[in-house]
């Protein structure tokens, strides 16, 4: 069973990389992440950003894409992360109002999603679709996104399950991975507050049992462990440091 690498998703430390791509890139290295996931590169040029994340040793667990990018730039995105060493581009693009209503709903998004996983492959990529908790909506006793994955060819869609949103979802993230863990390569790592608030918190600090998360992901050959915090208390640096110190801990970083 091989080690999963640690990455950090930028959208973390949005505050401060709008300000300061580069010196927040810098920073995440110094503490110790083994890759980033993009979620904005702020306008800089592929070629650039490239020399930038291998001098700092910096690996590409994936990049967060747009729907619209994928169904009508689907070629420019791929030429620009093709270039940074991406293997997976990523969407949460289902929304409630497209689909929530109907059973048949989430399987038609699923034939959408699979459509833009084939042209994904295509070119050189895998698409990765990201949960959030409104997908765990239910239609005769089935939750939504199982409907949409079991209508899904798992070559062509793969999930990036984010486990306090399945959480949030009432959901227990190792069952969900139980039954999704084998097309799920990227693992978004997130903690839960235990106050009735259910907010958001650094990695190791909330009520969510990462133990059982750990085994199930690496039996079933998860890829990259991505630590992510959409809101932070205080400094957004800080709260990606102490997300990994607790991964460090753990002995999940080398």
């Amino acid at each position: 069973m091989s080690r999963v690498p640690v990455a950090l998703q930028l959208y973390t430390v949005r505050d401060v990389a709008a300000g300061d791509f580069v010196g927040t890139l810098k920073q995440v290295a110094e503490m110790g992440y083994e890759g980033v996931e993009f979620a904005s590169t702020y306008g800089m040029e592929a070629g650039e950003l490239k020399k930038i994340i291998d001098d700092l040793g910096l690996g590409v667990a994936g990049a967060h894409v747009g729907k619209l990018d994928l169904t009508e730039n689907l070629q420019a995105a791929a030429d620009y992360y093709g270039q940074l060493g991406a293997k997976y581009l990523v969407t949460s693009g289902l929304t409630e109002k497209e689909l929530q209503a109907t059973a048949e709903g989430w399987k038609e998004g699923a034939k959408i999603y699979e459509e833009i996983g084939a042209n994904c492959k295509e070119l050189g990529f895998r698409f990765a679709y990201h949960n959030h908790s409104f997908e765990f909506v239910q239609f005769e006793g089935k939750y939504a996104l199982d409907i949409f994955y079991d209508s899904s060819d798992s070559d062509l869609v793969k999930g990036e399950v984010d486990v306090y949103w399945v959480q949030h979802g009432n959901e227990c993230p190792v069952e969900f991975l139980k039954r999704h863990g084998d097309r799920s390569p990227l693992i978004h790592i997130k903690d839960m507050v235990a106050d009735d608030s259910r907010t958001f918190t650094e990695v190791g600090t909330g009520i969510i049992d990462f133990a059982p998360v750990f085994d199930i992901c690496e039996s079933t050959g998860a890829e990259w462990y991505i630590i992510e915090q959409d809101r932070c208390k205080g400094s957004s640096i800080e709260s990606a440091r102490t997300s990994l110190e607790s991964m460090k801990k753990w002995g999940k970083l080398g």
